[in-house]
Formats: structure tokens, C-alpha cells, sequence
């Protein structure tokens, strides 16, 4: 079973003044089957702590463990595997291929390590069924909603079966209705693949939803105030 240790993370980038400092010693610790939501202004670093936990980003001081395992202290080419493996990413922009269909763009994970086994197609399916979009195999993203759109983007995140799911603003670009959906399914899928989920977000509906608030307050991870 997954687990997730962020131990005194920081992150600062160099300028011609003083260094600017985005986080400040965050420590955070998930099991299997945990969420928790990161909210906080704009400009605050919660993208940038997703992306270190992601390892898309390193940090300037301190350590992630997944199971474990330091990812930072892997080659570029066993970081990718890593990353490919035990990762799932969903983004406010799904970053969908606009020509490729919606079951070869849940398939992307998997054709980066070569040709999708049987049993990949299969979960592919299986997910797409989950999010709702059985019927839609063979459409290209151009031809769904919004929505529809980004629940393509979460069973991609789940195909490998990741261990950590991370969402970036998942509902920012959706109407209410649909954010709703997005919401609901997205926690849905989380239970049931018992993996860790990391949600970055503006919303306090979709914050609410999860079992644990936490506010990115000058560079610094606290419980949020009720």
C-alpha cells in the first residue's frame, strides 16, 4: 500500500536580490487510501509543491518518499519510469492529444513503455466505462464537453494504478454542474483504487469534499481554520 513522507521541503530561486522563497519546510505525511486538499492565493506555491511531490520539479532542500524510495535520488531515465508508474497527474488544461481518440489518449501512459499489454487495454476500457464515457472510445477530444473532456483526464491519471493521484485545479475551467461531476467522480475512483490523492484548488466545494484542508500560507503547509 502506498505511502507519501514530505519531509522539510523547500524551494527557492536565485535573483539579482535576495533569493526568492516559495516554500518553507513542508512536511506532510499520506497512507493509502488518504486525500487532502492545498488551497491558498495564487502565486502561493501550491503548484510548485505538486510539482516537487511529482517530482516534475526538485526541490532545494529536504525529501520526498513514496514507498520509500527517494525518486530524486534515480537517473533521468529510471525518474521517468518512476514517475510514469507511480504517478497519476490531473491538470486544469487535460492536456488531451486532439488527434488521438479518448481510449488512445487514456492509452499514453502506457505506449510510452512500448505496446499496451491486453490486460492495459482492458483496465482502459474498464476506466472509461467507470468515468461515464463507454460510448465515446473513438471520439476525439474536440467532440466532448468540458466535462466529459477532463473525466478522460482522470482515468488516464489511473491507468498505471498509481499509488499517488495528484490533481491541479481539476474543476477550474468547468461550469458548476459539471465541476460537481468531475468532483465526485474523481474521489470516487480514489476509494476505490485506494490510492493517496493531492488536490491543489480554488474551490472550497470541491476542498470540502476531502478529508483533510490545509492552507499554503507564506511558503508554509498549515491546518486550515475553521
Amino acid at each position: 500500500m502506498a505511502e507519501l513522507v514530505v519531509e522539510n521541503v523547500s524551494k527557492q530561486y536565485a535573483t539579482r536580490g535576495e533569493p526568492l522563497v516559495v516554500l518553507r519546510d513542508v512536511s506532510l505525511s499520506l497512507a493509502a487510501g488518504e486525500n487532502v486538499a492545498i488551497l491558498g492565493p495564487s502565486g502561493s506555491g501550491k503548484s510548485t509543491l505538486l510539482h516537487i511531490i511529482g517530482t516534475l520539479d526538485t526541490p532545494t532542500s529536504g525529501r520526498v518518499l513514496l514507498d520509500g524510495q527517494d525518486p530524486f535520488e534515480l537517473d533521468e531515465r529510471r525518474l521517468a519510469h518512476f514517475r510514469n508508474r507511480n504517478v497519476g497527474y490531473v491538470f486544469q488544461d487535460h492536456h488531451l492529444l486532439p488527434q488521438l481518440s479518448v481510449l488512445e489518449n487514456v492509452l499514453i501512459p502506457a505506449v510510452a513503455e512500448g505496446r499496451p499489454s491486453r490486460e492495459v487495454v482492458e483496465r482502459a476500457h474498464d476506466l472509461l466505462a467507470r468515468v461515464g464515457l463507454a460510448d465515446r472510445l473513438d471520439h476525439r477530444p474536440a467532440e466532448l464537453s468540458g466535462g466529459e473532456r477532463e473525466r478522460v483526464a482522470v482515468a488516464r491519471a489511473l491507468i498505471h494504478q498509481p499509488g499517488l493521484l495528484l490533481a491541479d485545479e481539476p474543476t477550474g475551467n468547468l461550469d458548476r454542474t459539471s465541476a460537481d461531476t468531475v468532483s465526485r467522480l474523481l474521489l470516487e475512483l480514489q476509494r476505490q483504487e485506494r490510492a493517496i490523492l493531492i488536490v491543489v484548488t480554488h474551490s472550497l466545494e470541491l476542498a470540502r469534499m476531502l478529508q483533510r484542508q490545509l492552507d499554503l500560507d507564506d511558503g508554509r503547509l498549515v491546518a486550515r481554520e475553521a
